[in-house]
């Protein structure tokens, strides 16, 4: 190992500044995903009784520390049960990031028909656009990867051509399905009244509803781009990684979703200013807010 300096009796390698940052770096992704949550509160006490234990392992307390030593012997299961949610959050993070995905096998010969690039997206698009003038509430996830097979099996099947009528049909308020999400995956609408995860971030803004709070929770687990239409004020968003995409219109909506579908590269769009509305404030403008403002 090559040497970079001492501090006292400790040497200090490249390979231990590596160590450090991949450690850094892992301890932060997991302060993100616990973030805002009550995953915090329960680590800090885990964290509170290991210190505790050091404690009276040091004064020689053979009492608490047979005691304390017993809890910490299940501590490991006891995380992988409190910290399930979490847990799997990490790896969705870590499996839509890395290389191994399906992106690599889009060369081969079998998959030059899976393609999502030859959707049509104007139907959702005139759809929104209905059901916000109409001030009619509305949720549609796309997926463009997976099937989503767990929350599609939790509404009604459906596996029915995209059009704007159905969408209509479905989120209209005397219609029974109208309550939950619509699913579309492989150029159909998979399935309707469907069960999303509820973020667990408390510090939304307060505009932000029950769908709002649905299509954040279903974009920090998968890979989706999740259309919302509220229902008090007709405005339509999407959402994406956890980020809202406020106040947009129908152009704007269609740009996301290409964006989306084709992974078009949007870091310019994303550090523009957004844009003002006239007769609005800055706060309710059309542009990116940040889910946990």
């Amino acid at each position: 190992m090559i040497f970079l300096f001492n501090i006292g009796f400790l040497e200090i390698g490249w390979g231990d500044v590596i160590d450090i940052l991949l450690v850094s770096v892992l301890l932060y992704q997991v302060y993100k995903l616990m973030r805002g949550s009550v995953a915090v509160k329960i680590f800090l006490g885990f964290l509170s009784l290991y210190l505790l234990f050091l404690v009276v392992k040091a004064l020689q307390m053979e009492l608490l520390t047979n005691i304390l030593g017993e809890f910490m012997g299940v501590g490991f299961l006891a995380a992988i049960i409190l910290f399930q949610q979490e847990i799997r959050k990490f790896l969705l993070l870590i499996g839509r990031t890395t290389a191994f995905n399906d992106d690599i096998f889009k060369g081969l010969p079998w998959r030059k028909n899976s393609k999502t690039s030859d959707i049509n997206i104007t139907p959702i698009i005139e759809a929104a656009k209905s059901l916000s003038a109409t001030n009619t509430g509305a949720l549609i996830v796309l997926s463009k990867n997976s099937e989503l097979k767990f929350y599609v099996e939790s509404g009604d099947l459906i596996d029915a051509v995209i059009s704007k009528r159905l969408l209509s049909a479905i989120f209209n308020k005397y219609s029974p399905m109208h309550d939950g999400a619509v699913i579309i995956h492989n150029k159909r609408i998979s399935a309707a009244r469907c069960i999303l995860p509820v973020t667990e971030r408390e510090n939304l803004p307060a505009q932000f509803g029950l769908r709002h709070r649905a299509a954040i929770g279903m974009s920090e687990v998968t890979d989706t781009l999740i259309v919302v239409v509220s229902e008090e004020t007709g405005k339509i968003s999407a959402v994406r990684n956890g980020f809202i995409y406020h106040n947009l219109s129908p152009l704007e909506l269609r740009k996301k979703i290409n964006a989306y579908l084709y992974e078009e590269d949007e870091e310019e769009e994303q550090v523009k200013p957004p844009k003002k509305a006239k007769d609005e404030p800055a706060a309710t403008a059309p542009g990116k807010s940040k889910a946990d403002i």
